[in-house]
């Protein structure tokens, strides 16, 4: 077994800590990849502030280098992947390449592996929790499979691939695979974390006339600004929706990132007729809606999960657009070693940095 350093949960609601733990070679499809960077995102720190089945590695938006594969496996060693969501392959909505709709979702992606003789990790000798998002890549090696691991371009920096795993391709999907915006439309993304920006960025490649983000945070909204907002909105200080209005006349679009059912209420109150809301948050797990509005003006409230990408298509797509400057990744993430993840995961946690990649050594 190789023995790689990972960030361990350990203790219901305490904070993973790093220490050695032993992973098995790949079996099947299965690939071991070299983890050069990967992300934390808001999925890695609420999962883990309720998880309860422990030890368990988290980590889900994985870069790195694969350097042993099974004997089914799809990738060669040496080729660079970003790791993303794990789908079966063989349900309905994987066939028609929907798999962030995979009939095995959550069992692939949010319970994690068995912790049996099967598990690819060991710690003191013991089976413990792994295959977060196919991956649990909160280590410097991890275990995923060919089918969520995405060839990259080697030219790639890994902190800045890492992101596309998840955050990426959720907020650029939503708004050009799902809301499908076009020049003449007006958007508004709810949220300008990770998700929320990215979004903004995917409005920005989308050349929609009017980009509003409502943050409450100033340097996040200065940020939007930067990646593409034409517009943006401080909750705090105004009625959002309101003012939302008065810059768009109703917008085509909404996003909301953060689940908050105050903020769906708003983002549904600025769309126009037949407009979209794509609600992209885990957090409230019921919200009132204004159904008399939504049937009147034939609004359309849909959830989305991974931004309806088909990852081995939409990731390269998202490097095309990162190479011709139309996704600048680089303002969006902030990288750290690895051996600093203790106080990186509490500014996380803090939500003090928008997207916080650590980077092991290479």
């Amino acid at each position: 077994m190789l023995t790689a350093r990972a960030a361990v949960l350990l203790d219901a609601g305490a904070d993973p800590q790093l220490t050695d733990v032993q992973i098995r070679p790949p079996v099947e499809d299965e690939v071991l990849v070299k983890i050069d960077a990967v992300g934390i995102c808001h999925t890695d720190v609420s999962v883990a502030a309720r998880f309860r089945k422990l030890p368990m590695v988290f980590g889900h938006e994985g870069a790195g280098t694969v350097v042993e594969v099974g004997p089914k496996a799809q990738r060669r060693v040496g080729e660079r992947v970003v790791l993303t969501f794990a789908s079966c392959g063989a349900c309905t909505n994987c066939v028609a390449d929907r798999p962030a709709y995979c009939d095995q979702s959550t069992d692939l992606n949010m319970r994690g592996s068995r912790r049996d003789e099967s598990s690819a990790l060991r710690l003191d000798g013991a089976p413990i929790g792994g295959g977060f998002f196919g991956q649990s890549s909160f280590a410097t090696y991890a275990i995923a499979r060919s089918r969520n691991a995405v060839v990259v371009p080697e030219s790639i920096d890994p902190a800045l691939a890492a992101p596309l795993g998840c955050s990426v391709q959720t907020g650029v999907g939503a708004v050009l695979n799902v809301l499908a915006s076009r020049p003449e439309d007006a958007v508004v993304v709810f949220g300008a974390g990770a998700v929320g920006l990215s979004a903004v960025m995917g409005a920005r490649i989308a050349g929609c006339r009017t980009i509003v983000a409502v943050d409450p945070i100033e340097q996040r909204r200065t940020l939007a600004t930067e990646l593409g907002a034409t517009a943006t909105v401080d909750p705090t200080a105004t009625d959002a929706a309101a003012a939302v209005l008065e810059l768009t006349g109703g917008a085509a679009g909404a996003v909301d990132t953060t689940a908050r059912a105050d903020v769906i209420a708003s983002a549904v109150a600025v769309l126009r007729s037949r407009g979209t809301l794509a609600l992209l948050g885990l957090g409230a797990l019921t919200a009132e809606l204004p159904v008399a509005l939504i049937m009147g003006r034939g609004l359309t409230v849909r959830g989305v999960v991974e931004g309806d990408s088909e990852p081995h298509t939409f990731i390269p797509r998202l490097v095309d657009f990162y190479r011709t400057g139309e996704l600048p990744l680089d303002k969006l993430v902030t990288s750290y070693p690895f051996g600093d993840f203790d106080r990186v995961w509490a500014a996380a946690k803090a939500g003090e940095v928008v997207k916080p990649v650590l980077v092991t050594e290479r």
